[in-house]
């Protein structure tokens, strides 16, 4: 494999698990209400889990009510029962028979706290997966090096390519979770 190619690679995984990370924590609460907090609960409808997002429309019309629009009506009590029953979110849907409302309660202190552990640990796996991704790069390097004959210092050169990338990286993910951990703690 060509080692510009392994490089690229790797930047992308990079890239990969940063908008993972993102992704993972827009869903945690931050005190006001956004679709992305319930988008992704399971429900059992039809006898299948499916996710929430294919079975209802999902707004925020107000900061702190979160409102689920099902596309078929029966299975609403199935919604109601999946966010109920979802322990890490902590809330308590109500419907009237056509639309699915949940007030967002504002956070206690003792929530938050848990929410900005809930940060570290997605970090954590953000981190894991950063050091995967170089790991991988590092082996491919290494087969490169015995097939296209490259040298010791071309070596050493692309691995640190490779370091200076996910460095970049981890501080990039670093100052995501610091604005997120801000924004959970500010009340």
């Amino acid at each position: 494999m060509d080692s510009s190619k392994i490089i690229k690679e790797a930047e992308a995984r990079y890239t990969q698990a940063v908008e993972h990370f993102k992704g993972e924590i827009n869903k945690l609460r931050t005190g006001r209400a956004h679709p992305s907090m319930v988008e992704d609960v399971m429900v059992e409808a039809y006898g299948v889990k499916t996710p929430l997002k294919q079975l209802a429309t999902i707004s925020t019309p107000e900061a702190q009510l979160i409102q689920i629009t099902p596309f078929d009506p029966a299975t609403m009590n199935d919604i109601s029962v999946a966010i109920r029953n979802n322990q890490t979110l902590g809330l308590n849907p109500a419907d009237d028979g056509r639309i699915v409302r949940i007030q967002v309660p504002p956070l206690t202190e003792e929530r938050r706290q848990l929410i900005v552990k809930q940060l570290g640990e997605k970090q954590e796996g953000a981190f894991i997966s950063l050091r995967k991704s170089r790991h991988d790069a590092m082996n491919s390097l290494d087969k490169t090096k015995k097939d296209d004959n490259l040298s010791e210092d071309d070596i050493k050169q692309l691995q640190k390519l490779v370091d200076y990338a996910m460095n970049k990286t981890k501080s990039l993910i670093e100052s995501v979770a610091s604005d997120k951990e801000e924004e959970i703690t500010t009340i």
